[in-house]
């Protein structure tokens, strides 16, 4: 495997003194070329492929189909009234505002339209009016994501916080309560993705409602208002108390959780890149995500997102072209050595669980892995 960017130093031309040092800075020169020209020759075959124009078609009809079961759920709770059978409506209502957040997250990438503008929009719409999540926060928070994933100081989503993601932290949550609970965190994951839905929609709120820079705020918060009061209204109004917590719980419940079993096994357990670590575009995006082996129905289930390294490497592709692009990127990785990691969805939760209590239990500092540890400036 050819990675030869050294971690926390630019590359700079030798001075007199450092003549000695001339054929390695020379070298270092070619190699970063050489890997900038990587990208560029597979983002010329794919583009000649015809793989980055828009699939209107698939996009309008989705939004469609969505709307209708919308309405039906609508219609559903409405007709079935005072009843514990509304539980099942909830799942069923999970179940679809995660295939809409799907929806809502292709159109943040700009993958719906050419224009900007309408793309905004139908995020807007997508996941503010329709879902009750702000896009303004999660669009600031996954594009720093997708900049530099699972990278210590950059990626927000291994921040530390309930879940420890680098053994760095680890004696931060080792003593007490905070340090059983970390040596056990891997089995803790997928239960407290139950309350991930609850919290994707309070950060939203804080968001919007607070004092940072958000893009068309009273638009988001017009949106997230009608959507959230009107939604809790009539809950509240059709059902008795307790059964209309029991609902909100499902719903709310099954939604995060819905949420976290699909983005969960596209980052967590690949290697964590220290800080000042230095990757080219390529081998950033693909030695850092993995993918998820399946046919439509897991295609399906994972809104795309289980094409996870050919996503970040083309964020605007449109869904569809995600799986014909994926035999292009495997056979160009496969010719220039680089790692290209593709499970099972099972073995990817797998992989999640035995990470989260390796680091827990400080077993091993992923940071030492051959693949990071290459990227590492020299002591």
């Amino acid at each position: 495997m050819d990675m030869t960017i050294a971690a926390g130093a630019e590359a700079r031309t030798p001075t007199t003194a450092e003549a000695p040092d001339a054929p390695r800075a020379r070298s270092d020169r070619t190699a970063r070329t050489r890997q900038t020209s990587d990208f560029t020759d597979l983002a010329r075959t794919v583009q000649d492929a015809g793989l980055m124009r828009r699939r209107h078609g698939y996009y309008w009809t989705r939004f469609a189909v969505l709307t209708l079961l919308l309405v039906g759920l609508g219609a559903a709770f409405v007709l079935i009234g005072e009843s514990w059978w509304q539980l099942l409506v909830a799942a069923a209502l999970a179940l679809v505002l995660g295939q809409v957040m799907f929806l809502g997250h292709d159109a943040a990438h700009r993958q719906i339209f050419t224009s900007g503008r309408w793309n905004d929009w139908a995020s807007l719409v997508i996941a503010n009016l329709y879902a009750g999540m702000s896009y303004g926060w999660w669009q600031h928070k996954h594009s720093r994501h997708h900049a530099k994933p699972n990278q210590v100081d950059a990626d927000p989503d291994i921040k530390t916080g309930v879940l420890v993601f680098t053994t760095e932290d680890v004696p931060k949550a080792r003593t007490g309560v905070l340090g059983w609970f970390a040596q056990r965190q891997g089995w803790f994951f997928f239960p407290l993705l139950l309350l991930e839905g609850l919290n994707l929609h309070i950060s939203g709120v804080k968001t919007i409602f607070g004092r940072g820079e958000v893009k068309r705020r009273p638009v988001e918060m017009a949106f997230v208002t009608l959507r959230l009061g009107g939604y809790l209204a009539v809950v509240f109004w059709l059902l008795p108390v307790g059964m209309a917590f029991a609902f909100l719980a499902v719903q709310m419940g099954l939604f995060g959780l819905y949420m976290g079993a699909v983005f969960a096994p596209n980052h967590k357990g690949m290697p964590i890149v220290p800080k000042d670590a230095r990757i080219d575009f390529l081998r950033r995006q693909v030695l850092m995500s993995r993918n998820v082996r399946g046919g439509r129905l897991t295609d399906w289930f994972m809104g795309g997102l289980n094409y996870q390294v050919e996503h970040h490497l083309f964020p605007s592709m449109a869904r569809p072209h995600l799986r014909r692009v994926q035999p292009i990127v495997r056979e160009f990785c496969a010719t220039r050595g680089i790692q290209y990691t593709e499970t099972s969805l099972m073995q990817s939760y797998g992989i999640v669980v035995r990470y989260l209590n390796k680091v827990g239990l400080a077993a091993r500092d992923p940071f030492q892995c051959p693949l990071t540890a290459e990227f590492r400036s020299a002591r």
